[in-house]
Formats: C-alpha cells, structure tokens, sequence
C-alpha cells in the first residue's frame, strides 16, 4: 500500500474499534423532543417519505455518508452500500478518490457502483485541500464521470488535517477555487464537514459561491481528532490533538443554523445520526436528508443483506415519528411541534 493507502486503511480499522466516537451525547439530537400526537388520523402504510435530490426520487431521506479504507476492503464496501441503495431507494456517498484520481488505485470506485444502482443517487468526493495542487474543474470532472455520480461532494476537513502529521494545513484562496469548481461543473457541488460542523456563516459563504448543498456534519458523530490520535506514534502528536477531540459545532444547531442561512439550499445533516428518530429530529430542523456513516459501518462491511436489514430498521424508525406527529410526509414533519425547543430555534 502506499501511505495514503495504509491511511485509510487505518481510518476504517480505528472506526470498527469504536475508538472514534465523539464522548457523550454532544449532537445535540437528543435535545430535539417531538410533540406526541396522540390522534394521528393517518394510516402509517400511506406516509409518504420519498423527496425528489438532484432530479432523482429517493423512497425515505437517507444517505448513507462516505466511507473509505484501503482499496480491496473498498471494493467490497462500495459494493454493499451500492447494493443496499439501489434495493431501497437510498443515496449514497462514495470515499475519497484521491487515491484513483492521482492515478495511484481505482479502489473499486468505477462504473461498476452505476451498474449495481443504475437509479440510485451517487456523490463523488475528494477532499478541499487537493485543490491547492490539482486543476480543480478537471478532477471536479474525473471524479464525477468515473464512477457515473450525480453530484461531487467536495468535503472540507481543517481540523483533521491541522492535527494529522505531515496533514494539508495551507487553506488560503479555497473559496474561491470551490467557486470556481462550482462555475464551471455541469454538476452539482456539495461541500460537507467530517464532523465539526459548518455554521450559517460559513454555509452561506459557499451558497453564494455556487454551492447546492451544504451536508453540516456536524459534531456527535465520528471524531477525526480521535481517529488521527488513535492511528499515531507520536506522544506529542498525540498531545497535541487531545484537547480538540469534541471541537466542533453539535449537529442539531449546525443544521438549524445552515437552514436559517440558506432557506432554499439542500442541507443534509450527518455527524451522530443514529437511527431513524434521528432523521426525523433532522428533518424537522431544516435537513433535507440525513446521512449515516459509523452506525452503519459494521453492517456495510459484513454485507449487502445486513446493511439493507439495518436500514429497513431505520426507515420504519422514521416512519413511526411521522405517525406519532401527525405527520403524512416531510413538509408536515418539517412543521412538527416540539417540546422546550433549544434556544437557538426560538
């Protein structure tokens, strides 16, 4: 493997231990309580989950977030969360393609993910910092035709980088780049956090620079810090990135304040999803889909019949929020009522 390779390899590792959660609850999903509804007078069978993304139909508000590792364990992960969205009608994030687009690996990410889910929604992805060295709108491109995507999730991670060794820490002049990714791409640009969250300003900045969505993977999910920290020899290393382990923005008020700042962009929210209540807590905060990675890892490396098993679970989770808000579809849940709603939402 090369270093990147083994990088990544370690990223999965260090996530499957369980080493990389976020302490605590620190989401702030918990917090959102949804109103009971006693007399729903809805039929659960009839609720309605479906929204349309970039043209396309998904049946619930579901993506299942990027995910990498070393090549051959992406392979076969790719495959069972391209097998499991195309069964549900779900969305789907590949990993970074780094590694491919520099020509190093393909590491599974080819045309073969739209053969498995010719229908399904499918995001490339490469990270900010590349585009200080890479001609952006032409690897905007490559990433997106080689695996037959629909839109690129351009992702930004600073924090990870700043306490990663030998980490991409030189972050001038990336706004305008994305901008100029965003100019020119026949394809939608998503930017997305890896969990410390953007905040209204940030997301409204890359709005206004031609970006469509805005996933505010916020904190309460994966902890980068805690990843990088786990996978280092380093003591000082080590030390230094200690004290960042729970920096970020909790998701719920990245969510709201992404909404609040950008009321007709997609926002996706992820960074401690777990369940299905959860993405009702996001819908109702302004999400227009929700994302899951680490909850879903184990069973998207086992196989395609358990990942779809556990994201039936999560699907009828969601549904059962809806009915027990009164809720028929994603605009009424969008419209629910809440108990003691958080400060930042009054």
């Amino acid at each position: 493997m090369s270093d990147i390779e083994k990088r990544k390899d370690e990223h999965l590792d260090v996530v499957l231990r369980g080493e990389a959660l976020a302490t605590g609850s620190i989401s702030g999903l918990d917090d959102i309580r949804l109103s009971h509804c006693a007399l729903p007078e809805l039929n659960i069978e009839n609720i309605d989950l479906s929204r349309s993304l970039f043209g396309k139909k998904l049946e619930a508000p579901i993506l299942i977030s990027s995910m990498t590792g070393g090549p051959q364990r992406s392979i076969a992960l790719n495959k069972h969360i391209a097998e499991a969205c195309a069964t549900l009608g779900l969305a789907f994030g590949v990993g970074s393609q780094r590694i491919a687009l520099e020509g190093k690996s393909t590491a599974g990410l080819d045309r073969e993910l739209r053969r498995i889910a010719p229908n399904a929604v499918i995001f490339a992805n490469f990270g900010a910092a590349q585009l200080q060295h890479w001609k952006g709108p032409d690897m905007a491109l490559r990433a997106v035709e080689m695996i037959d995507a629909d839109a690129l999730i351009i992702h930004l991670n600073p924090l990870q980088e700043a306490v990663q060794a030998g980490g991409d820490t030189d972050w001038t002049g990336l706004l305008k780049k994305i901008a100029t990714v965003c100019r020119v791409s026949p394809f939608p640009v998503i930017c997305k956090e890896v969990g410390a969250g953007v905040s209204g300003a940030i997301a409204r900045q890359l709005v206004d620079a031609g970006v469509a969505a805005i996933d505010v993977a916020g904190l309460g999910g994966t902890s980068w810090v805690a990843v990088e920290a786990a996978r280092s020899t380093d003591p000082k290393q080590r030390a230094i990135a200690a004290p960042f382990r729970d920096w970020g923005i909790p998701t719920a008020q990245a969510i709201a304040e992404a909404r609040y700042a950008c009321p007709d962009a997609v926002i996706i929210a992820s960074g401690g999803v777990r369940n299905g209540l959860d993405c009702a807590r996001s819908v109702r905060l302004g999400a227009d889909i929700a994302g899951l990675a680490a909850g879903v890892l184990s069973t998207a490396v086992e196989s395609t019949e358990a990942l779809v098993a556990q994201l039936e679970i999560i699907i009828a989770q969601l549904r059962i929020a809806c009915f027990c808000t009164g809720s028929g579809n994603l605009a009424q849940l969008r419209a629910a009522p809440l108990v003691n709603p958080p400060a930042y939402l009054r």
